[in-house]
C-alpha cells in the first residue's frame, strides 16, 4: 500500500494477540511447527487470528533485516569511545556505510553512523543495548532506516 504507515511500539504495549503471532510466526521460521494449526495452537491464538495479523507483526528486528539504517549516538569526548562502538558494529557484521562526527563541545560529540544490517549475525536489538551500554556512550538511538 502507498499510504501504509509503520509504528514502533515497545512490547509491553501491544495486545497479547499480536505478541503470540510474532511467537506463531518464530516457531513456524525455526520448525518449533510444522503447520499453522500446531503453531497457532502451541502460541494460544486460533488460525484465524494468526491469518488476520501475521503480514502485519514482526519483530522489530526481522523488519531491518536488509535495510540501511542511520544511528545517531553522543559520545563522550575520550579516547576509544568511537573506537569501541565502532567494534561493536564490526563485530555485529553490520556494514559501516559513512561515520559523520561533530566537533565536540561541552565535553561530547554527536556522531552519525549509517550502516547496512543484512549481513548481522546478531539482532539489532542485541547490538544496541551493548552499544547502549558501552562506556563513554550516551545516547544511541535509531535516526533514520
Amino acid at each position: 500500500m502507498a499510504n501504509e504507515k509503520f509504528y514502533i511500539v515497545a512490547a509491553d504495549a501491544l495486545p497479547e494477540v499480536f505478541l503470540r503471532v510474532a511467537e506463531a510466526r518464530r516457531m513456524l521460521q525455526v520448525g518449533e511447527a510444522d503447520t499453522v494449526g500446531e503453531a497457532a495452537c502451541k502460541a494460544g491464538i486460533s488460525r484465524s487470528a494468526f491469518y488476520k495479523y501475521k503480514d502485519a507483526v514482526q519483530p522489530f528486528q526481522n523488519m531491518k533485516a536488509g535495510r540501511i539504517i542511520t544511528f545517531y549516538t553522543l559520545l563522550k569526548d575520550t579516547p576509544g569511545v568511537l573506537s569501541n562502538i565502532l567494534s561493536i558494529f564490526a563485530n555485529s557484521g553490520a556494514n559501516i556505510l559513512t561515520i559523520n562526527q561533530t566537533i565536540p563541545t561541552n565535553g561530547c560529540a554527536g556522531v552519525t553512523v549509517t550502516a547496512e544490517t543484512s549481513e548481522m549475525h546478531e539482532s539489532l536489538e542485541e547490538m544496541m543495548t551493548e552499544i547502549t551500554a558501552a562506556e563513554g556512550v550516551l545516547k544511541f538511538e535509531i535516526l533514520a532506516a
